[in-house]
Formats: C-alpha cells, structure tokens, sequence
C-alpha cells in the first residue's frame, strides 16, 4: 500500500565534461524524476534558521472520501501556517534536480573541431467534532478550511485515545500506529490532521488534490518518517527536495551515500533511460543492504550544467517558502542551494530523519553519459585509430552497463548492435 494510501501518514515534515574536444556539457536527453518509482512520495523542505516550511506532495489515486494525511508537528499551527500550493511548482523542482541523461556527439576524427568548455548560467475537516474528543484525551486545538482540504490541530495525551478518536471521527488507522504515535506524544508533538471536503473539491473542479505546506519553527531539522511505515507493505521510496541559504543538506543518524554518476554508458540507453535509471537504483541500494539515503543533486538554484529543467523563479522559490529573495533580483537564485535526497526506507529505519544544514556548496548531480560515434564517412590516417578507440570504448560502457544495472549481457550487446555502425563492433 502506498505512504498516501487511504490514510497518509507522511514524513511532516561544475559540470565535470569528458574532454574539451567535446565542447560544451552536451546534449540534455532526457531526466529521471521522482514519477520512474511507483510508490514515492516529494516533500519540499525550505530552511532558514528555525524556520521550516514543508511541502507534501499527494500521489494518491482514488476517491478523495478516502484521502487522509496525519503530520507530527512540533507546535499548533495558525491558519497562516497552512496553505496549498501548484502541483506545477513542486513537479518544476522535482525536474530540475532530476538526474539526468546527456548525449555528446563525436566529431570527424579527420576534421576534429576545438570547442572550449561554458557554464550554462540562468535558463531561464469534514469539521472536527470538538464534544467528544475530551472524553479521548485529545483537544482540537484549531480547525481550518483550506482549499480542498479539511484541517485540525489535535494534542493528545495518549496514543489509544488519540487512536480511539481518529476510529471514531472515521479514520482508518492500521495496526501498528498506536506505538509510534505515543513515541511522538511522549516528544510533546502536536498532530496536523487533513481530509478533503468533498463539497469543496467538487466545487473547485479539480481532479487531483493539491500539495499541502506547512510552516513551523524547529530548532532541531526533523522530519518523521516513522508513521509511514506503519502502512507500508515493505519499502518505500521518499524524494526530499532542501532549499536552504547555506549550502547541502546532510543527515545526521542515517549513512547518506552518493548516487553513482559520470557513468559512460551504450547510446541504446537514450530510448530506455527510465529503465536503465530504476534498475541501477535499485541495483545500487541492494549492494548497502536494501535501504539507503542517497544524493542526487546538489547545486546552486541560479543555474545547471547541463539542465534537466529551467531554474525555478524566484516567484515558484516563494511560493514553496523561500522568503529571503527580494521581488524583482534577477539572480537571486544563486542565494538558494538545493540537495535533493533519495530515500529507500523500511521499518529498520526505527528514527526520524535527522537533518542538518551545512556550508558545503560543492555542485554534484546524477548524471548518465552518451558518446555517439561519427557516422560519416572517414578518409585520413587517423581513421582506423578512432574507430579501434570507439571499440574499446563501446565494450567499457557494455561492461558499465552491466554492472550498473545487472541487466543480461547478451541482450546488451544486442541493443548496441541494433544501434551503432557494425565497423564500431
């Protein structure tokens, strides 16, 4: 079942280019967004000081009667504290940190062009019933309309009662929850509870529910994931997607390991890149035991090299809870530092994330390379040279290939075959 199925309990929460012979980053291809893993939930997280604005990102698919989403959050929050943002926003985030495949094309080996390297700058609640929630141990400490959604501020004073109450007001809270619950009690947590009014959803005409954001102060940067496994069938995947002034976001009590990247790889992947990227994922989180925390991205908002998307606007950094850029700064961007986080995740994981912000602000991304041989006809003494150097080349990558995603080596070789020139074989 999926983190966002029927009750959501979620966690609240310089291009290095192979040779200058190659000129410029080269061509973008093509991105592996959070959408390639069928059961991960994006969260946004923006950082300033104690400031904490989270941004959840609903996947569910159903019907929105059955939609639900409880958050541990460390105080009660005011209504201002609560909004809904674009879908668009979020996905335009989710995209630009993607990683991403790039494809550079060879040159005549007999007409060999120079080009010099270039940075790529700015590319552009049903109501709560407050009568009986006494008689539970739990105080409904505030209710809101918020868009679609539902919302009440519940303090507890223990986790059955919070249990019995949520049954009561028509939850569907699984087995497991009542414990985790109370290790969140016990931390003095309040509890952000969210459901669709279904009135106000027909009303708005729209056929998916919006991402939901929060704002709290932290002074410690949390965010619980524990919840989400109570439901879970096994493991799951979350994007966290950081925005912070200073540099990466890093994790304190969880091994955090770096994406396998700079990766040359058989030029047959272009047409299969989504395939190629969940296979080595998932090849790369089974060699550190199934469960894993891994970087991305990690890179200055003001520009990409290459790009998977444009930079976000200073109006869509806004809109997630970047409230440091001035209206209007052309390159205001560059005071953003983005980390995005792939987290596979199952009951092992028995604490909440522990994050920490850090003035590290070395660029790193996920990328995967293509060399595409010359096509063209070749007359010069260099001739044979290069076409035994793309040979060697061509079987590097097959073996790369194959150790990256664990696919069949013969079925690779039949795709470079169907591929690339046979002189190349």
């Amino acid at each position: 079942m999926n983190i966002f199925c029927r009750i959501l309990i979620i966690a609240c929460a310089l291009c290095q280019a192979p040779s200058a012979a190659f000129g410029f980053c080269g061509l973008y291809v093509a991105r592996a967004d959070g959408d390639l893993f069928n059961e991960a939930s994006k969260v946004v997280m923006v950082r300033d000081g104690r400031d904490t604005t989270i941004t959840m990102s609903s996947d569910y698919q159903g019907e929105p009667q059955e939609f639900a989403m409880i958050v541990p959050t460390p105080q009660v929050l005011s209504r201002d504290a609560i909004n809904t943002v674009r879908e668009a926003t979020l996905d335009a985030l989710d995209a630009f940190t993607a990683p991403r495949l790039v494809e550079y094309q060879d040159d005549d080996p007999c007409n060999p062009v120079v080009m010099f390297e270039a940075l790529a700058m700015d590319s552009a609640v049903g109501q709560v019933r407050r009568k009986s929630a006494g008689s539970f141990g739990v105080t409904v400490k505030a209710t809101y309309a918020v868009d679609a959604y539902d919302i009440a501020i519940l303090d507890a004073r223990r986790s059955d009662g919070l249990v019995q109450y949520l049954l009561q007001e028509g939850y569907n809270i699984p087995d497991g929850a009542e414990d985790v619950l109370n290790d969140y009690i016990r931390g003095g947590m309040k509890f952000f509870v969210a459901r669709v009014n279904l009135d106000r959803h027909a009303a708005g005409g729209a056929s998916v529910l919006k991402p939901l954001q929060i704002r709290v102060q932290q002074k410690d940067m949390m965010l619980p994931i524990r919840l989400g496994m109570v439901n879970s069938r096994g493991t799951q995947d979350l994007i966290l997607m950081t925005l912070s002034r200073k540099g990466r976001i890093g994790v304190g009590n969880y091994p955090m390991h770096k994406l396998k990247t700079d990766r040359e790889i058989p030029v047959f992947v272009r047409q299969r890149f989504a395939e190629f990227y969940t296979a080595m994922f998932d090849t790369s989180v089974d060699e550190v035991g199934g469960t894993a925390i891994v970087m991305e991205y990690a890179w200055d908002m003001g520009w990409c090299d290459p790009c998977a998307a444009d930079p976000l606007t200073n109006m869509q950094l806004a809109e997630l809870g970047v409230d440091w850029l001035r209206e209007g700064m052309g390159q205001g961007q560059q005071d953003v530092f983005v980390t995005r986080l792939h987290a596979r995740y199952d009951a092992s994981f028995s604490e909440d994330l522990q994050l920490f912000e850090t003035d590290n602000r070395e660029n790193f991304q996920g990328r995967y390379i293509l060399r595409e041989p010359f096509r063209g006809p070749m007359q010069c003494d260099g001739a044979p040279a290069y076409v035994k150097a793309v040979r060697k080349r061509v079987d590097t990558e097959a073996r790369e290939l194959r150790a990256l995603t664990g696919w069949n080596p013969r079925r690779i070789r039949e795709e470079i075959a169907k591929t690339i020139p046979a002189k190349y074989r």
